[in-house]
């Protein structure tokens, strides 16, 4: 208040009669006042807090994902659950919310920076050309990066990462090694980092092993992309001996669409799911999936931040490559 009253030319009182809606300054002076509030990325419904220098004892969440597909998404559930139970101990609240994109996430840290509604941010899906650790860099959040491989270029950031690159060369060798020669991978958002690195190791694990026939095509996530992209593929000539899904919606309706047009799996097309989930046990076949602790993953990410707020350096952690589980839906490659 005492920088818009400098700024504005005002006493402090008159900018309380101003933001407050007070009467006993004018309209021009109302006007000003509150023009320079908004220059200044004030905003008047925390003002008690942050005069009185608290913090806002909350942590920011924020997505930019498709919202009808978190609520089947097991991975980002189970991430969430791990990220509330490191709070709740610590008596932090956790302020969610869900954005149509990356632009419109950046407005949000801006508000809720403005606003002094979070001491720090949690932020998810890191992508290959992101805005946001600059934006995070010039407001001075602590801040945690789930997902992101290390970087060099924000110190001040920590880190919570899984080996993409090495679980995807897992399960190539896999299906390599049951003679499985045409791999397409339905893949996630072309725009995430993760996607772009599973999408690289897959493209160099097939040219070490001098496969002509491994891709990967790009989807939403959504059950729906999952059906229509292996509908797609199956029916093209030569159809693949082997999918490989990026989480497990998409798999189970991909076995579905598989079934509908008369492909058995794992006889005539094996199945690998990015995560495995009640989805992948329930399904006959029950799907062959790649396992992590995704609740273990939020807890970590959550320490980490917890860390920061409590005036910690900023990490890199790394958790374990997720292991592959093989179950029914791989199998030996079907005779040409």
């Amino acid at each position: 208040m005492k920088d818009i009253a400098r700024h504005a030319g005002v006493s402090q009182s008159a900018v309380s009669f101003a933001l407050n809606g007070r009467p006993g300054v004018s309209d021009d002076t109302r006007e000003k006042v509150r023009r320079v509030a908004e220059q200044l990325g004030w905003r008047p419904s925390t003002a008690a807090r942050a005069l009185s220098g608290e913090g806002a004892a909350t942590v920011g969440f924020v997505l930019a994902r498709p919202a009808d597909t978190l609520g089947v998404d097991s991975f980002f559930l189970q991430l969430v659950s791990g990220i509330q139970e490191v709070l709740a101990e610590r008596h932090l609240g956790l302020l969610f919310q869900v954005v149509e994109d990356v632009a419109d996430e950046c407005a949000v840290y801006r508000r809720w920076w403005a606003e002094h509604r979070v001491d720090g941010l949690l932020v998810a899906d890191p992508r290959t050309d992101d805005p946001r650790p600059d934006l995070l860099d010039e407001l001075g959040l602590p801040a945690v990066v789930i997902g992101g491989a290390p970087d060099e270029r924000h110190p001040g950031l920590s880190t919570v990462w899984a080996d993409d690159a090495g679980a995807m060369a897992a399960v190539v060798d896999e299906l390599h090694g049951l003679g499985h020669r045409r791999i397409v991978h339905i893949a996630g958002l072309t725009g995430l980092a993760h996607t772009q690195r599973r999408i690289r190791t897959l493209r160099a694990e097939a040219e070490r092993r001098g496969l002509t026939e491994v891709r990967s095509v790009t989807t939403d996530y959504s059950d729906e992309a999952g059906a229509a992209v292996t509908r797609r593929v199956l029916t093209a000539a030569p159809a693949p001996t082997a999918l490989i899904y990026d989480n497990d919606v998409m798999a189970v309706a991909g076995v579905a669409a598989a079934a509908e047009l008369g492909f058995s799996v794992p006889g005539d097309v094996s199945v690998v799911a990015w995560e495995d989930s009640a989805l992948c046990r329930m399904v006959r076949p029950r799907l062959s999936a790649l396992s992590r602790d995704s609740v273990q993953f939020g807890r970590t990410a959550a320490t980490e931040l917890t860390a920061l707020l409590d005036g910690g350096p900023a990490r890199t952690v790394r958790v374990p490559v997720p292991r592959l589980l093989g179950r029914e839906s791989t199998g030996v490659a079907r005779a040409e």
